[in-house]
């Protein structure tokens, strides 16, 4: 089976402002143009020579960015249904579609007006495939009064609590550390707000046990990036940064969480050791995770799943600054959805190739030399991609 492994790579980054309201009527597709736009231009590249093009599901369909930009010879196109896990899923598609000759440069676009625009809630009550689980949260959540994440995988983290004995304070360390990362990027929203734990444990309880600062940021913005193989970023102005392992996957079953024979059982939880395995690496290896964090029990969650500790260990995992910059495993170093922004998870991907080219100012990550980003969609759903410099 052939391997994409250190064949395919990114060369072009590009974002928007990241902002909560905006004097414009919102419009994805708008700030999703200007975020490619500028992944084009940090590439090097023209806008012509871009030919496939990824876009991030429901947010936009790849004939429009193709007419918007001048793409006149687009020959590969696609879609992944991973929800936040779909960055991820979507560089596999991108990787392979380089590497086989089906394109030679491909867009990976996503934004939204998350915060302007219509809520999660709002979005799954008009069309209910934009989730796996969308039915499922219409007919048998929605009526019991689970009819937001924050409320879906309060249940999750409360469970975590009970079995394992992972406390608040616990979840206050990821909240804080994404926080203080945040006040050394200029993107970052709370980037003038810093935070104690002491602000964190008097924040309101929002769906026990999560409160106001364990949960990810609505905003408006959008990032895109560019895909090519590493022989044509050979001729490109960036560093290129290299795919080593990346892989998918989906809990049992896909829709639903309560029914799942194991309920901490995630779509990374089968796919962290395939990626490790292709990038033949051990997360041992690792020097720092952009982990995808709409909750911060998600970061707890994800961090044993991947193998960086067992399951159960994770709360003690993030304490002590361990996840914290100068700390053995730097986390979220732009602020996350915590405290940059949610952007879709595309921001953990700006993050990753930023650190790895070494231009991360006073965040950056000393002798950054491999970096695992994650996305984490609906249910569950989970990918993981490990990059290197």
């Amino acid at each position: 089976m052939f391997s994409i492994k250190d064949h395919a790579c990114i060369v072009g980054i590009g974002h928007t402002p990241y902002v909560r309201g905006s004097d414009e009527e919102p419009n994805n597709l708008t700030i999703q143009l200007r975020a490619s736009e500028a992944a084009i231009e940090d590439a090097g590249l023209k806008s012509g020579q871009i030919d496939g093009v990824v876009p991030y599901v429901s947010l936009g369909i790849a004939e429009e960015f193709a007419v918007h930009l001048g793409i006149r010879d687009l020959r590969y196109q696609a879609t992944s249904h991973l929800g936040g896990a779909c960055p991820g899923a979507s560089l596999t598609n991108a990787g392979m579609a380089v590497c086989s000759g089906q394109a030679d440069y491909v867009l990976m676009p996503g934004g939204w007006y998350g915060y302007s625009g219509r809520k999660v809630r709002e979005l799954v009550v008009a069309d209910v495939t934009l989730m796996s689980g969308g039915v499922t949260a219409r007919d048998y959540y929605f009526p019991y009064g689970l009819t937001v994440p924050v409320q879906w995988f309060s249940l999750m983290a409360r469970l975590h609590m009970e079995k394992f004995g992972t406390t608040s304070e616990q979840f206050g360390a990821v909240a804080v550390a994404s926080r203080k990362h945040a006040q050394l990027n200029p993107n970052a929203l709370m980037r003038d707000r810093p935070m104690t734990m002491e602000d964190y444990l008097k924040s309101p309880l929002i769906a026990d046990p999560f409160r106001l600062f364990d949960c990810s940021l609505e905003a408006d913005g959008a990032a895109a990036f560019v895909v090519t193989t590493a022989e044509r970023a050979r001729d490109l102005k960036c560093k290129p940064v290299y795919l080593m392992g990346i892989a998918q996957g989906q809990p049992f079953p896909a829709d639903d969480i309560a029914t799942r024979e194991d309920v901490f059982h995630l779509g990374i939880t089968d796919a962290a050791p395939k990626a490790y395995a292709a990038a033949g690496i051990t997360p041992r290896d690792v020097d720092f995770a952009q982990i995808y964090d709409p909750f911060s029990f998600q970061v707890i969650q994800q961090i044993e799943e991947m193998g960086f500790c067992k399951r159960g260990e994770g709360g003690a995992f993030v304490e002590g600054g361990r996840i914290e910059l100068g700390g053995e495993l730097p986390v979220n170093t732009h602020g996350g959805l915590l405290s940059e922004a949610h952007i879709l998870g595309m921001n953990h991907f700006i993050e990753a190739v930023v650190q790895l080219r070494g231009e991360a100012g006073e965040r950056q990550v000393e002798n950054a030399e491999i970096g695992v980003v994650t996305g984490f969609g609906d249910f569950g759903d989970g990918s993981i991609a490990i990059l290197r410099r």
